[in-house]
């Protein structure tokens, strides 16, 4: 089964210092190893957009692109828009990428590799699977 990498675990391996002793990373690792690993054009977008230096955007731009976007549909967004209508009128806050993320893991039936505890408040309502 395929998993798509949610951004705090590309964080986690791409932009933070002592990163391969981190478990996350490890896992990460792995996956890429077994070509498992697939890449949404959010994520990318959002681990781009928390670098500080020029040089570091484009050597992670270069890293990142070995990471082919998997392909979204009009029925991902609209999904997406439903899961956040569906979880916000249960108490539950989340943000776009988040709910778009879910519904494409529902969609294609891959899991979310994630360590951001939101997910299993969504994963209350919602129809996807988080990678173990």
């Amino acid at each position: 089964m395929n998993v798509i990498v949610d951004t705090c675990i590309w964080s986690l391996a791409f932009r933070r210092k002592r990163k391969t002793a981190l478990p996350e990373v490890k896992i990460l690792t792995d996956l890429i190893k077994n070509s498992r690993v697939q890449m949404l054009g959010p994520i990318r977008q959002e681990v781009l957009s928390g670098i500080k230096s020029r040089n570091q955007f484009f050597l992670l731009q270069d890293t990142l692109r070995a990471f082919p976007d998997f392909r979204l549909f009009e029925e991902d967004y609209e999904k997406a828009a439903e899961f956040f209508y569906l979880c916000r009128s249960n108490g539950i806050q989340g943000s776009n990428t988040d709910y778009l993320i879910c519904a494409v893991a529902s969609r294609s039936n891959m899991s979310v590799y994630t360590i951001d505890n939101d997910f299993k408040n969504y994963q209350k309502l919602l129809d996807f699977d988080l990678y173990s």
